[in-house]
């Protein structure tokens, strides 16, 4: 099959590459569409993802497609049912997964592997797609879901003040999420100016450049007084620190962006002791997929202003060098279209 395969750090092809073997309780699905994410950069870079690289390996986990084919043992699918896929599979045996804990499970591993033709991923990962929600659309579940997970460790108070730091797509689909859970006031800031009217347009009341503003004097400018909740959704150690910076009495923080495994934040301790932080991380999607379809479906989530463009699986490589068109959204690559 023709896939977007990584060779090395910074060794990205489009090849032949063996098409995955579909197991008596696996689902064989022709992708149609697999979104760009952050950890495919990370990956590309020669850095670890959710979970360490293994070479040669295809790029891509946010997907839609069409079954294509289904194991001995699946019954729930037929060809041709449009689905989507989560792509982390847990044991349902260790310590972790017992505790209701499955995405820390101690054995986990991801099932798909998306800038391809084909996935074959174990029945309970794979989810039926409404007939009201595109392909195109339905390739957001993954990472909305993710986000939703981040969402319920933040615990937003209908009518509380809240910070989004770093305004990408991940960051633009949070503000989306906030805006429709009753977030009373938000905040966007980026180091990227030209983030701003995709910031205000996702529903952000005020847009702040984190490097050519002082955020805390915009903020007292602005009379806002007190940030309730922080999220950070860039994953490097100055975005984090300002996450904490800014802060209000009692707040929560959830760092949320994928961080380098090597990278440390300073902590200023006592200011974080004298404001009672709750200082969370998110890691993954446990459970939250059906309610992403759910979102997606019902247009909670506006897909044509998180998606900043569709290209072709040879234009991928480039992307993934450039990022010219992720800065703007999220990016999906058409690995087949859909009918």
């Amino acid at each position: 099959m023709k896939a977007a395969v990584l060779f090395g750090a910074g060794d990205l092809r489009v090849t032949d590459f063996p098409e995955p073997e579909l197991k008596d309780n696996c689902v064989k699905v022709a992708v149609s569409y697999c979104g760009i994410c952050g950890t495919d950069f990370h990956k590309f870079a020669g850095r670890a993802g959710s979970r360490p690289v293994v070479y040669p390996v295809c790029l891509g986990h946010e997907i839609s497609g069409v079954v294509a084919e289904v194991g001995k043992d699946v019954t729930s699918f037929k060809k041709g049912d449009r689905v989507t896929v989560d792509p982390n599979w847990s044991c349902g045996c260790c310590d972790m997964c017992k505790k209701g804990k499955r995405h820390l499970c101690t054995a986990s591993k991801g099932v798909v592997k998306g800038m391809a033709e084909y996935v074959c991923p174990p029945v309970e990962n794979v989810y039926p797609l409404p007939d009201a929600l595109s392909l195109r659309d339905g390739a957001l579940t993954e990472p909305l879901s993710c986000c939703l997970h981040g969402m319920d460790l933040l615990g937003l108070i209908p009518g509380e003040t809240v910070a989004v730091v770093g305004c990408g797509a991940i960051g633009a689909i949070m503000i989306s999420l906030l805006k429709s859970f009753g977030a009373g006031k938000i905040v966007a800031l980026d180091a990227d100016p030209s983030k701003r009217n995709n910031a205000l347009d996702m529903g952000a009341d005020l847009f702040i450049d984190s490097v050519r503003e002082d955020p805390k004097k915009v903020l007292e400018e602005k009379g806002i007084t007190c940030i309730d909740k922080v999220i950070e959704c860039v994953g490097i150690p100055v975005t984090a620190e300002l996450s904490l910076d800014i802060a209000g009495r009692g707040a929560t923080v959830v760092l949320f962006g994928v961080s380098d495994k090597d990278a440390v934040v300073g902590l200023k301790w006592y200011e974080a002791f004298t404001k009672e932080l709750v200082i969370k991380t998110s890691y993954i999607n446990p459970c939250t997929t059906s309610r992403a379809i759910s979102l997606l479906e019902n247009k909670i989530i506006d897909a044509d202003k998180a998606i900043s463009a569709v290209i072709s699986l040879e234009e991928a490589v480039d992307e993934i060098k450039t990022r010219r068109l992720s800065a703007k959204g999220k990016v999906l690559v058409c690995i087949k279209e859909e009918k």
